[in-house]
């Protein structure tokens, strides 16, 4: 058997787990940095309590619930039904199903093979880094006797971006006045950027990769961060400075996401749209495409 388990972060499936997803974030040692699990415990259970009632709330918005979790079901199905080589499953940090009880359905031998794929294209340690470190701690604990293997980030391959191509330039077929592009990254503080996280720096070399064959297509191409969150200093442009100031109609690409969650659906769809001074189009992430099949097939063969 060779199971890759998909990772993410997770998203609420119901207004009761908004509470679990923010508590399990906040008391992730590669979210918050605080050294004393204890202190930081505290402090998780404090951020929840304060930010409950504003994240219900969105997800209300947008029927109560995350589709991540659904279209991640989808896109192993839809693995599953293709070819027999791979089982496919999926895992969340944050919220059901968790590690445990997803490896717990299957009964491992030496001879089988675990492979982790972290589904974010670009390397942090708050992404890719903190998934492995729960997926692995889980399988020790287990004491599961299989090959475990790690897929790494995948910005630079080259089916991934014909494919973030070819989804970009059929909504501009259908948003025919989009002349700008717009790549919006999930922001980082500062600060983990500062401690040496490749993030930055693998997000404008993908903006630089895509540019190259996208730039004949708008007028311009920007890269703006969202989803930040406190007072420290976080990358930027923040995409709310971004969009106050559009010149024209644009296409939003959620470059940093592989399936549509909260940040694109209601930050982008919803919020960032009641502060934008042009209309603009977002293009749904990879989600259980077609093309997005094709890659992960073709990159776990390769």
């Amino acid at each position: 058997m060779k199971l890759v388990l998909f990772l993410n972060m997770g998203g609420a499936t119901n207004l009761k787990d908004c509470e679990l997803f923010l508590n399990n974030m906040f008391n992730d040692p590669y979210i918050l940095d605080i050294k004393n699990k204890f202190l930081r415990a505290f402090v998780a259970f404090l951020i929840s309590k304060m930010r409950v009632n504003s994240m219900r709330e969105n997800y209300r918005k947008i029927g109560g619930k995350s589709p991540l979790n659904s279209i991640s079901a989808s896109l192993c199905e839809k693995l599953n039904s293709k070819q027999d080589e791979f089982l496919f499953d999926f895992v969340n940090l944050y919220v059901p199903p968790f590690a445990i009880e997803v490896l717990q359905k299957y009964k491992f031998n030496i001879d089988d093979e675990i492979i982790l794929f972290p589904l974010y294209p670009h390397h942090s340690k708050t992404t890719v880094v903190s998934s492995l470190d729960v997926l692995n701690k889980a399988i020790k604990n287990l004491n599961i006797k299989a090959k475990i293997s790690n897929i790494d980030v995948f910005f630079t391959n080259e089916i991934y971006n014909a494919m973030i191509k070819k989804h970009i330039l059929l909504q501009k077929n259908n948003f025919k006045n989009a002349k700008t592009l717009i790549f919006s990254a999930h922001s980082l503080p500062i600060s983990v950027i500062k401690k040496g996280d490749l993030y930055e720096e693998q997000v404008k070399s993908h903006i630089d990769i895509l540019s190259k064959t996208l730039s004949p297509y708008f007028d311009d191409i920007v890269l703006a961060y969202q989803s930040k969150l406190g007072p420290v200093k976080w990358l930027e442009p923040n995409i709310k400075d971004i969009l106050q100031s559009l010149k024209s109609e644009a296409l939003i690409y959620p470059i940093s996401f592989c399936i549509d969650c909260s940040e694109t659906i209601f930050e982008l769809e919803l919020e960032y749209r009641k502060i934008s001074a042009k209309d603009y189009k977002v293009v749904a992430c990879p989600n259980d495409s077609d093309e997005f099949i094709e890659f992960i097939l073709s990159f776990l063969k390769a």
